[in-house]
């Protein structure tokens, strides 16, 4: 895609699991040529032994054929090449560095201290290449962690503080379904590394870009002022309501469930004469008297909805202009025909059996005007492009490749 943002620009994949591979997914989605390298000695990635997989039975939860290919792989690996390179070997140190001399960005997620012992790290191999953008995403930075100094989602959340902001106040932590600690650090890693790119096209010269899992989260609960809640006496965790904002939630209805958001004066009017309540217009016409009172407007509003399926309340809402809407699942979700048109999510594809499952992937979240983006490409099988990459973009003989197999470096 020549028209695309990073056409023309090679990326260096060295990251394994969710939150390396995500990032390196969006770079390939913004037309980046994205070489991931996987270790054959361990089969590659681990997210390939990720259940469940799809493949010519459909979506199994255990692999039954040797193409079966996992949902997570489907996912993360589209528009990505597959090289095999075996880092722990001495021998491939001078393969590993002409890969390097190529690119324009590497992007790893090793846990701090691995790319020092293995002599990968920035420090080792700038001379190597002085515009190279390196790119680290780690659970606690390049300075390593607390304990073990592992990160795993649950571990980043934990340390965030974020379990402690859903749920009801009497609860104990809630973790998030979502996985927020690896999906955010991604995002930030991708500004970085844009960023980054562009000063190198001014300067000329590269930079280390680091970026910690329990510092992306962490910058996000502070967007929100829960210390200075919490020295007000307001409650940092309120369940499903949000007193402050009143009226704001989530309420139960006939069939289903509605999020209402209504904290300012106009739309909580709305909400009232939605209900066919105007007399509380009176009573609680400002956000300090319905903040003052959150527990009964919630109440009200409550008891209302109650009575009501989901359709009938929206349709009294909106005809009010009050943002308000269903509560859906995951699946219904995915599903929405606004963001399959806009390309936001797509349908995931089998490279040999097609549409195996209903099977929904990321897409593109960001459009642009006059740049084409997007995944086109189906998921790499491990090493499928050693040849393509040692013999096109390196330059290795037939005979140089089939040696590095022969000694296992690839």
């Amino acid at each position: 895609m020549t028209t695309s943002p990073l056409a023309g620009a090679v990326v260096l994949d060295l990251t394994t699991a969710l939150a390396g591979p995500y990032a390196t997914l969006l770079l390939a989605g913004l037309g980046a040529r994205v070489i991931k390298v996987e270790n054959p000695a361990t089969g590659g990635d681990s997210a390939r032994n990720n259940a469940p997989y799809a493949g010519r039975d459909g979506l199994t939860l255990g692999r039954r054929h040797a193409d079966d290919m996992s949902v997570s792989m489907l996912v993360r690996g589209r528009n990505k090449e597959s090289i095999t390179l075996n880092l722990k070997d001495p021998r491939s140190r001078s393969v590993f560095l002409d890969l390097v001399a190529r690119a324009d960005v590497l992007v790893e997620n090793y846990s701090a201290g691995v790319t020092t012992r293995l002599g990968i790290d920035y420090a080792s191999i700038r001379e190597h290449n002085p515009r190279l953008v390196y790119t680290s995403i780690s659970g606690f930075g390049a300075q390593g962690g607390p304990g073990s100094g592992k990160a795993m989602d649950s571990i980043i959340q934990a340390l965030s503080g974020v379990m402690m902001t859903a749920g009801e106040p009497d609860e104990g932590p809630v973790r998030f379904g979502l996985p927020i600690g690896d999906l955010l650090a991604p995002l930030y890693a991708v500004i970085g590394t844009v960023s980054a790119l562009l000063q190198a096209e001014r300067t000329g010269v590269g930079q280390h870009v680091d970026v910690s899992m329990l510092g992306a989260l962490t910058s996000l609960m502070a967007c929100e002022p829960f210390d200075a809640y919490d020295a007000v006496g307001l409650p940092q965790r309120t369940g499903s309501m949000v007193p402050r904002l009143a009226p704001f939630g989530i309420f139960e209805a006939a069939d289903g469930h509605v999020a209402l958001c209504a904290p300012t004066d106009p739309f909580a009017r709305g909400v009232f004469r939605a209900m066919g309540r105007e007399e509380l217009l009176g009573s609680y016409a400002t956000r300090d008297a319905r903040v003052a009172n959150a527990d009964e407007v919630h109440g009200l509003i409550g008891a209302w909805m109650k009575e009501l399926t989901v359709d009938e309340i929206l349709d009294r809402l909106v005809r009010e202009g009050v943002p308000a809407a269903k509560v859906r699942d995951p699946h219904e979700a995915v599903h929405d025909p606004l963001v399959r048109e806009r390309g936001e999510v797509v349908t995931l594809r089998h490279r040999t059996y097609g549409d195996v499952a209903d099977l929904s992937g990321t897409g593109m979240p960001i459009l642009f005007s006059g740049a084409d983006v997007g995944f086109d490409e189906p998921p790499p099988d491990l090493g499928e492009h050693n040849h393509r990459v040692y013999g096109g973009l390196l330059g290795y003989s037939d005979q140089d490749v089939a040696r590095l197999a022969e000694q296992s470096v690839i």
